[in-house]
């Protein structure tokens, strides 16, 4: 899990001029406005602003998700919004991890065939397979529940499960889209604590979008979205 640790003061992601615009009927509809963003590895950032902002949309976009009308976006070394859809596959498997507010696993698995699914697209063999689903569910907690189903486990340890899956490939960053929007109080802070140490411990990058002020409080940086616009950027030290 320490394979990407680098310079802490590297530049991981760099948007430059970012638009995205869609067509509704004869309508254009202005999602992103000409957005410019730089994030370091190892670093927590969350976006806020109301719904239809473009928080979601900026996250599918530095995923790879989908493309962008106009601008760049450069994760490492990589100009992903030049890269062709197989490509983009291609790069999205090994670099990027995703956590939703539903939790997204497949009920007729267990808690570690759900982690397994994203290695069943490397050359790694059963048993490295089996080693990497371990260490990620020991990470979150949840080595005692690999053989349960997600109905046999809380909401808070089905977002355990999930954020395993998102970290099991070692991917260069995580994009959060509400991680604890479906969660009380106590589980969305233990899910919080968890992303928070995997800054901490593995050097990880970390996006996520969020309503709650509780939740973007955890992050060093709080970015403010409003009609397509960064309209505010607030660090804390």
């Amino acid at each position: 899990m320490n394979e990407i640790k680098e310079n802490q003061t590297k530049s991981l992601i760099q948007v430059r001029n970012l638009s995205k615009t869609y067509k509704r009927g004869n309508e254009k509809i202005e999602v992103l406005k000409n957005l410019n963003l730089d994030i370091n590895q190892g670093e927590f950032v969350s976006f806020m602003g109301p719904s239809g902002s473009g928080k979601t949309t900026l996250l599918n976009l530095l995923g790879g998700l989908d493309v962008p009308t106009s601008g760049s976006v450069r994760i490492g070394d990589a100009e992903i919004t030049s890269l062709s859809g197989k490509q983009l596959t291609s790069w999205r498997a090994r670099h990027v991890g995703f956590i939703f507010q539903l939790y997204n696993l497949i009920p007729v698995l267990t808690a570690f065939q759900n982690v397994e699914l994203p290695l069943l697209l490397t050359k790694l063999s059963k048993q490295d397979r089996k080693k990497h689903v371990e260490a990620a569910l020991s990470i979150v907690g949840l080595g005692n529940r690999m053989h349960h189903y997600p109905r046999q486990l809380s909401g808070g340890q089905e977002q355990r499960v999930a954020i395993a899956r998102a970290i099991v490939s070692d991917p260069s960053f995580l994009l959060c889209d509400e991680p604890t929007g479906d969660l009380d109080r106590s589980s969305a802070n233990e899910i919080l604590d968890l992303l928070s140490r995997l800054i901490q411990e593995f050097s990880k990058t970390i996006l996520m979008v969020t309503h709650d002020p509780i939740a973007a409080e955890r992050s060093k940086k709080v970015l403010h979205l409003e009609k397509g616009v960064l309209i505010e950027a607030q660090n804390k030290d």
